[in-house]
Protein backbone atom coordinates (compact mmCIF):
# COMPACT_ATOMS: atom_id res chain seq x y z
CA UNK A 1 0.00 0.00 0.00
CA UNK A 2 1.32 3.46 -0.80
CA UNK A 3 0.72 6.71 1.04
CA UNK A 4 -1.43 7.83 -1.86
CA UNK A 5 -3.51 4.69 -1.63
CA UNK A 6 -4.26 5.17 2.08
CA UNK A 7 -5.20 8.81 1.60
CA UNK A 8 -7.18 8.00 -1.55
CA UNK A 9 -9.08 5.26 0.31
CA UNK A 10 -9.76 7.65 3.19
CA UNK A 11 -11.07 10.33 0.85
CA UNK A 12 -13.25 7.85 -1.05
CA UNK A 13 -14.72 6.49 2.21
CA UNK A 14 -15.57 10.01 3.40
CA UNK A 15 -17.08 10.86 0.02
CA UNK A 16 -19.30 7.74 0.31
CA UNK A 17 -19.96 8.37 4.02
CA UNK A 18 -18.74 4.80 4.58
CA UNK A 19 -17.78 4.36 8.25
CA UNK A 20 -16.88 0.68 7.85
CA UNK A 21 -14.30 1.52 5.17
CA UNK A 22 -12.79 4.23 7.41
CA UNK A 23 -12.24 1.97 10.41
CA UNK A 24 -9.50 -0.15 8.82
CA UNK A 25 -7.52 2.96 7.87
CA UNK A 26 -6.91 4.07 11.50
CA UNK A 27 -4.41 2.65 13.99
CA UNK A 28 -5.83 1.33 17.27
CA UNK A 29 -4.30 4.28 19.13
CA UNK A 30 -5.17 7.00 16.60
CA UNK A 31 -5.35 10.56 17.96
CA UNK A 32 -7.67 13.15 16.43
CA UNK A 33 -7.02 16.80 17.20
CA UNK A 34 -10.20 18.84 16.82
CA UNK A 35 -10.57 22.61 16.40
CA UNK A 36 -13.22 22.62 19.15
CA UNK A 37 -11.52 20.55 21.89
CA UNK A 38 -8.12 21.14 23.50
CA UNK A 39 -7.28 17.49 24.20
CA UNK A 40 -7.34 14.97 21.36
CA UNK A 41 -9.94 12.28 20.82
CA UNK A 42 -7.95 9.10 21.47
CA UNK A 43 -8.34 5.54 20.23
CA UNK A 44 -10.13 4.03 17.28
CA UNK A 45 -13.53 3.57 19.03
CA UNK A 46 -13.73 7.23 20.04
CA UNK A 47 -12.47 8.51 16.68
CA UNK A 48 -14.94 6.28 14.84
CA UNK A 49 -17.75 7.59 17.04
CA UNK A 50 -16.70 11.14 16.24
CA UNK A 51 -16.61 10.37 12.51
CA UNK A 52 -20.15 9.01 12.76
CA UNK A 53 -21.23 12.38 14.17
CA UNK A 54 -19.20 14.39 11.66
CA UNK A 55 -20.59 12.53 8.65
CA UNK A 56 -24.11 13.36 9.87
CA UNK A 57 -23.28 16.96 10.81
CA UNK A 58 -21.53 18.26 7.70
CA UNK A 59 -23.78 19.30 4.84
CA UNK A 60 -22.40 19.20 1.28
CA UNK A 61 -18.95 18.16 2.52
CA UNK A 62 -16.41 17.95 -0.29
CA UNK A 63 -12.65 17.76 -0.63
CA UNK A 64 -11.29 20.42 -2.99
CA UNK A 65 -7.51 19.92 -2.81
CA UNK A 66 -4.61 17.82 -1.59
CA UNK A 67 -0.98 18.34 -0.60
CA UNK A 68 1.47 15.52 0.20
CA UNK A 69 4.67 15.57 2.25
CA UNK A 70 5.79 14.75 5.77
CA UNK A 71 5.68 16.37 9.18
CA UNK A 72 6.34 15.88 12.87
CA UNK A 73 3.51 14.28 14.80
CA UNK A 74 2.12 15.77 17.98
CA UNK A 75 2.11 12.54 19.96
CA UNK A 76 5.73 11.46 19.62
CA UNK A 77 7.40 14.18 17.58
CA UNK A 78 8.51 11.66 14.96
CA UNK A 79 8.54 12.59 11.30
CA UNK A 80 5.84 10.74 9.38
CA UNK A 81 4.40 10.72 5.87
CA UNK A 82 1.52 13.18 5.77
CA UNK A 83 -1.19 14.52 3.53
CA UNK A 84 -3.37 17.61 3.77
CA UNK A 85 -6.88 17.37 2.35
CA UNK A 86 -8.57 20.75 1.82
CA UNK A 87 -12.34 20.76 2.29
CA UNK A 88 -15.46 22.89 2.13
CA UNK A 89 -18.75 22.18 3.88
CA UNK A 90 -21.77 23.78 5.51
CA UNK A 91 -22.99 23.30 9.09
CA UNK A 92 -26.24 24.94 10.21
CA UNK A 93 -26.05 27.42 7.34
CA UNK A 94 -22.42 28.43 8.01
CA UNK A 95 -19.87 27.83 5.27
CA UNK A 96 -16.74 26.16 6.56
CA UNK A 97 -13.29 26.06 5.00
CA UNK A 98 -10.88 23.58 6.49
CA UNK A 99 -8.10 21.08 6.20
CA UNK A 100 -7.61 17.53 7.41
CA UNK A 101 -3.96 16.73 8.18
CA UNK A 102 -3.31 12.99 8.16
CA UNK A 103 -0.09 11.46 9.53
CA UNK A 104 0.63 7.83 8.69
CA UNK A 105 2.51 5.13 10.57
CA UNK A 106 5.03 2.64 9.11
CA UNK A 107 2.16 0.40 7.94
CA UNK A 108 0.61 3.46 6.27
CA UNK A 109 -2.40 3.60 8.56
CA UNK A 110 -3.61 6.93 9.92
CA UNK A 111 -2.05 7.45 13.35
CA UNK A 112 -2.77 11.13 13.80
CA UNK A 113 -5.49 13.31 12.35
CA UNK A 114 -5.73 17.07 12.81
CA UNK A 115 -8.69 19.16 11.69
CA UNK A 116 -8.38 22.92 11.21
CA UNK A 117 -11.40 25.07 10.38
CA UNK A 118 -12.13 28.71 9.62
CA UNK A 119 -13.75 31.19 10.20
CA UNK A 120 -14.16 31.37 13.96
CA UNK A 121 -17.96 31.60 13.73
CA UNK A 122 -17.95 28.32 11.78
CA UNK A 123 -15.75 26.70 14.45
CA UNK A 124 -18.28 27.70 17.12
CA UNK A 125 -21.22 26.42 15.05
CA UNK A 126 -19.39 23.16 14.32
CA UNK A 127 -18.49 22.76 18.00
CA UNK A 128 -22.12 23.08 19.10
CA UNK A 129 -23.35 20.66 16.41
CA UNK A 130 -20.66 18.05 17.14
CA UNK A 131 -21.23 18.24 20.91
CA UNK A 132 -24.96 17.69 20.37
CA UNK A 133 -24.17 14.66 18.21
CA UNK A 134 -21.67 13.23 20.70
CA UNK A 135 -24.18 13.66 23.55
CA UNK A 136 -26.96 12.08 21.45
CA UNK A 137 -24.70 9.08 20.70
CA UNK A 138 -23.65 8.70 24.37
CA UNK A 139 -20.03 9.63 23.64
CA UNK A 140 -19.98 12.80 25.77
CA UNK A 141 -21.88 13.98 28.82
CA UNK A 142 -24.55 16.62 28.38
CA UNK A 143 -23.28 20.12 29.21
CA UNK A 144 -24.24 21.40 32.64
CA UNK A 145 -26.38 24.55 32.63
CA UNK A 146 -25.12 27.51 34.64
Amino acid sequence: MTTGTTVDRFRAAVDRRDLAALEDLFTEDVRLYSPVKFTPFEGRPMVMGLFGVLLRTFEDFRYVGRLDGSGLTGADGAEAPAAVLVFRATVDGKEIHGIDLLHLDAQERIKEFTVMVRPQSAVQTLGRAVLAGLVADGLAPAPVAD
